[in-house]
């Protein structure tokens, strides 16, 4: 991955923060949250493999700690399910809706005590109404970027909602960790989870589309910023490194195929 020195040198400074003796979540549940048939991969990756067709996965991840839940992404709405939706984009379809996944591993939706959202872009934040007793954690960024004056607001914002202002440790015991990126858009946030066998994973979001925008650090062209960009595939880079974590580029993940009949989950 292409990155400065100086993009580096604040990764490191950024990831020493944090926390060393982390305990652990339970297990972490991989939900299929839709799937998009793009017409033309060149929106994400400018100049290369222009016009032609990519596969976007969707996923949701449902993550238990003791007795409480916490819902990263929501994905496309539920509505989707019953009628697709196609745009000049491409079409976007869900094979299940959330609910009913949440059904299959008996969980209800005010069994939620977090939903936290990687960004506001459509396809993340669909059923975040769904949710209305669950605290909304998200950027003050974000927050202020997707209801400003003139825009559709992407959710309900009469709801219990911490805006937060960089890195939170969620359940305060370095398990679950919320790491700010913005680039993607100026509030957006990935996810660092500690599993008991898995081990590290870090849920980016969007922060990277597929691994071969990963790869050679390259910033799609509705990115807010691309400094931001670059200096947050720098971070996760140093913290991936660090924590030898796996990471889990959410368009890249195949579970619209693989996740048709129950959610997989991983511990």
């Amino acid at each position: 991955m292409r990155m400065n020195r100086w993009f580096l040198g604040l990764a490191t400074a950024m990831a020493i923060a944090l926390p060393a003796g982390a305990q652990t979540v339970d297990r972490l549940y991989v939900m299929d949250c839709g799937h998009n048939a793009a017409t033309d991969q060149a929106r994400w990756s400018p100049g290369v493999n222009t016009g032609k067709p990519i596969g976007l996965s969707d996923s949701c991840y449902l993550i238990r700690h003791g007795t409480q839940w916490l819902l990263w992404d929501t994905g496309y709405p539920d509505a989707i399910a019953d009628k697709p939706m196609t745009n000049a984009l491409g079409t976007a379809t869900r094979a299940k809706k959330l609910v009913a996944q949440l059904a299959e591993i008996g969980v209800k939706p005010d069994d939620i005590a977090y939903v936290a959202v990687s960004h506001t872009h459509g396809d993340h934040v669909g059923n975040v109404d769904l949710f209305p007793a669950a605290t909304l954690l998200i950027q003050k960024a974000e927050v202020d970027w997707a209801f400003a004056e003139g825009k559709t607001p992407p959710f309900r914002k009469d709801r219990p909602m911490r805006e937060l202002a960089g890195d939170l440790d969620i359940f305060g015991d370095g398990s679950a960790v919320i790491l700010s990126t913005p680039g993607h858009t100026p509030g957006h946030q990935s996810l660092l989870v500690h599993l008991p066998s898995t081990g590290w994973v870090v849920l980016t979001g969007d922060a990277a589309h597929f691994k071969d925008n990963w790869d050679n650090d390259r910033v799609p062209s509705m990115n807010t910023s691309a400094d931001q960009t670059h200096a947050s595939h720098a971070r996760l880079a140093t913290i991936v490194a660090a924590k030898k974590a796996l990471l889990w580029i959410n368009h890249d993940q195949p579970t619209f195929e693989s996740l048709k009949h129950s959610p997989a989950f991983y511990e």
